[in-house]
């Protein structure tokens, strides 16, 4: 099998596959919330992509750590789904943008966070059910 072939075989199922980690990666909600943010979905209905600065995520991101948002922009950075643009002004300005990579999963990042929003009530329903239930 050539190296190619081999690499296009991914499967999350299977623990040495290196999806795994990616899937770890982009199903935490720091993440979610840094693609929907960056992707304009806190402008409404019809969201505009967009690119922000770290302090216009970090007041949108209610929160969340610095620590934990300068390495996740990181990781995305890596990844290839932003790009981080340093302006040399005094002081640099620095605003973090979705790749074509990023876009593509910020639409299915918007459905999740969207589903997570309108299922809530139902969620907590279940969870006061179920402790009820097992107290």
């Amino acid at each position: 099998m050539t190296e190619a072939a081999e690499k296009a075989e991914y499967n999350a199922f299977l623990a040495v596959c290196p999806s795994r980690r990616l899937l770890d990666r982009i199903s935490d909600k720091w993440v979610v919330l840094i693609l929907c943010a960056l992707g304009g979905d806190e402008a409404g209905e019809s969201p505009a992509p967009r690119a922000m600065r770290y302090s216009e995520l970090s007041r949108l991101l209610v929160g969340v750590s610095q620590k934990m948002l300068t390495q996740t922009l990181r990781a995305l950075e890596r990844d290839g789904l932003l790009t981080r643009t340093a302006i040399p002004t005094v002081p640099v300005t620095v605003t973090y943008e979705l790749t074509e990579l990023g876009l593509s999963l910020h639409h299915l990042a918007r459905v999740l966070r969207q589903w997570a929003q309108t299922h809530m009530d139902q969620v907590l329903a279940n969870r006061e059910k179920h402790d009820a239930q097992t107290s």
